[in-house]
């Protein structure tokens, strides 16, 4: 088990190491009868060359984007397939070392997270370096599906939907685009009919399918003889999704059918004025009505995504969901979650906050890696924007702040160097790619930020963390966490929370009887937050006294017991106050309208900020 005691450090070497993945295969078909064919990589981490019969076909670089290769020149009966890998951290730091204009800080975490160096230079899963909640684990592997696609005239590569709410007419709309790849040299007519058989819709367009890939939008009008039924958040109404089928006919004699779920949702970002209060509020209007945003932010559930099932997903967001939760945040130092995860989603009624994958740290904006981002948002846009769970994109998790509260030390005389760079990356790219492939739901550029002000202040405002602005990131450890007069008056709590351990069963797994102690070298080598261990007797001793049996295992035992039940007493007295704070202006700070408490689950089994 990687887990186990000291196996996240005495298992480093695997991640400095080059390892190839490689196998022979037999091609299931005939490939003289093909047009074209392509070997689909729907995931690769992170840095590879890819070969078929010594050939290469090209190199990736992106953990988070999709790759495909044509092979149809150079296929064959039977075929020899390699995956070259180069270490993420010795290309992170070769990357680091090229970047000689300045800086890109921060070169390494802290030294009581164990972890690598300059993640900020690989797009890939950003606590796999480590974190504070969890272990160094650099992988290096296909971590997605891989599979040959073999056609002829066309191809279809994506299909998305989203819904709209024309006002003024009272009706319901929904926009479809399909992204084709045409072999044909010559233009390709057809028909593409969609069909939604309950809410008695269906319409019939003439289509043009020219040579390359390309795409065809369709404006979709809901019948509005039919009462369309809304998708609501948890506790809010049903989240009803209404079966369709989309038939693609082209003059080739070629048929796509292509089933899917519609699903009918507004989303609204609302920033005005507040009578009786500067700034602005923050709320979301999901089908035009106010919702209090109330959940808890989502980490990877492991460092081995392979290892996280459906089952795995069910079991924390059905929790989630019965704890009466409508939101979780997709926290941007980790991974795009698989489709699975937004399926439960969409199903359970839980609100997705969808950061992009950038956390803590600054980043390169040279065209090479600029690139690479602008395919990687255009895939994962593309591929997650039929979710109506998904409510809000953002660009990035505290990298705001970082710049205005100078995280890093930057001289005053740089600082321009890395505001340019932060607008270049989030705005001229990412925000620009975002709102061109996704009209339906709003887009901030960074969380905490004062939204419609720090966009005024030229993105990066003096303050992120004003209380009469956008979304507020909060932590104390040293006040009384029961005193909910030390807790900010924000108009959006998007982290707030406090450290428990695991419960002793869950320890005990992973551990043998030597580290069953708060003080012993193992309960010191989990905790990757500096002073955390110190900071959960601190906060115990305020309200109860400290275990003080002569069984040391018993005494570990209580002390977990109490940081649990601590951390539980303090996350209900600030969530309580956000939640009471949302009909209140007191010297014009309240009108909070969410809640999302840091964090909803582990990644590994250690002290952290957890809750599952």
């Amino acid at each position: 088990d990687p887990y186990y005691r000291f196996n996240d450090v005495m298992y480093r070497w695997i991640s400095l190491d080059n390892w190839t993945y490689s196998r022979t295969y037999k091609t299931p078909f005939d490939v003289r009868k093909w047009q074209k064919v392509n070997l689909v990589f729907e995931g690769v981490d992170t840095v590879a060359q890819i070969l078929i019969n010594n050939i290469t076909l090209g190199r990736t670089d992106n953990m988070f984007n999709r790759y495909s290769f044509d092979i149809t020149s150079v296929i064959k009966e039977v075929n020899f397939v390699e995956v070259r890998f180069l270490s993420a951290i010795s290309y992170a730091a070769e990357q680091s070392r090229c970047h000689k204009a300045y800086s890109i800080p921060p070169a390494c975490p802290p030294p009581v997270q164990k972890g690598e160096c300059h993640a900020n230079f690989i797009r890939k899963e950003q606590c796999s370096f480590s974190w504070d909640w969890g272990p160094s684990f650099p992988t290096q592997g296909i971590w997605k599906d891989v599979r040959i696609e073999a056609y002829n005239h066309y191809h279809l590569i994506y299909f998305s939907l989203t819904s709209f709410f024309a006002k003024s007419a009272q009706q319901w709309s929904l926009e479809i685009e399909s992204i084709f790849d045409v072999v044909s040299s010559k233009p390709i007519a057809g028909l593409v009919t969609v069909n939604i058989p309950k809410l008695q819709t269906q319409q019939t367009f003439n289509v043009m399918l020219q040579p390359g890939e390309g795409s065809i939008v369709l404006l979709v009008n809901i019948n509005k003889s039919s009462t369309v039924e809304a998708w609501w958040p948890n506790g809010h109404g049903k989240q009803t999704g209404y079966n369709m089928t989309t038939t693609f006919i082209m003059e080739t004699g070629y048929q796509i059918e292509k089933i899917s779920k519609a699903y009918f949702r507004t989303v609204e970002l609302v920033q005005e004025p507040i009578p009786g209060s500067p700034g602005l509020s923050f709320y979301f209007k999901i089908n035009g009505r106010p919702i209090f945003i109330k959940g808890s932010n989502w980490i990877p559930a492991d460092s081995f995504q392979d290892r996280v099932t459906y089952d795995t997903l069910w079991l924390l967001l059905k929790s989630a969901a019965d704890a009466n939760m409508n939101a979780l945040r997709v926290w941007g130092g980790g991974v795009y979650e698989q489709d699975e995860f937004y399926n439960i989603c969409d199903e359970l009624g839980i609100m997705i906050w969808q950061d992009f994958m950038f956390a803590c740290a600054l980043y390169p904006t040279d065209q090479n890696y600029l690139e690479s981002v602008r395919a990687e948002v255009s895939y994962q846009v593309r591929r997650l924007k039929s979710h109506p769970s998904i409510i809000l994109w953002s660009g990035n998790n505290e990298n705001e702040a970082a710049i205005a509260s100078n995280w890093f030390s930057i001289p005053y005389a740089d600082r321009e160097v890395y505001i340019e760079d932060y607008v270049k990356l989030y705005v001229k790219n990412i925000q620009e790619i975002v709102l061109a492939e996704d009209k339906s739901r709003p887009f901030i550029a960074s969380s905490p930020t004062n939204g419609l002000k720090s966009v005024k202040e030229g993105w990066v405002s003096q303050n992120p963390y004003d209380t009469h602005y956008g979304d507020t990131h909060f932590y104390d450890y040293s006040n009384d966490c029961w005193n909910w007069t030390v807790y900010p008056k924000t108009r959006f709590a998007s982290e707030y929370g406090f450290q428990s351990w695991p419960s002793f069963s869950t320890i005990k797994k992973v551990s043998s009887t030597e580290d069953w102690s708060y003080t012993s070298n193992f309960s010191l080598h989990r905790q990757h937050h500096e002073n955390g261990n110190d900071q959960m007797l601190r906060q115990i001793g305020i309200h109860f006294k400290l275990p003080q049996s002569t069984d040391p295992v018993k005494k570990f035992k209580d002390t977990i017991y109490l940081t649990q039940v601590m951390q539980a007493q303090c996350i209900k007295t600030e969530t309580e106050f956000y939640r009471f704070s949302q009909s209140e202006i007191i010297k014009g700070e309240g009108h909070t309208m969410g809640a999302l408490y840091w964090q909803l689950n582990d990644i590994w089994q250690a002290p952290s900020w957890a809750s599952l």
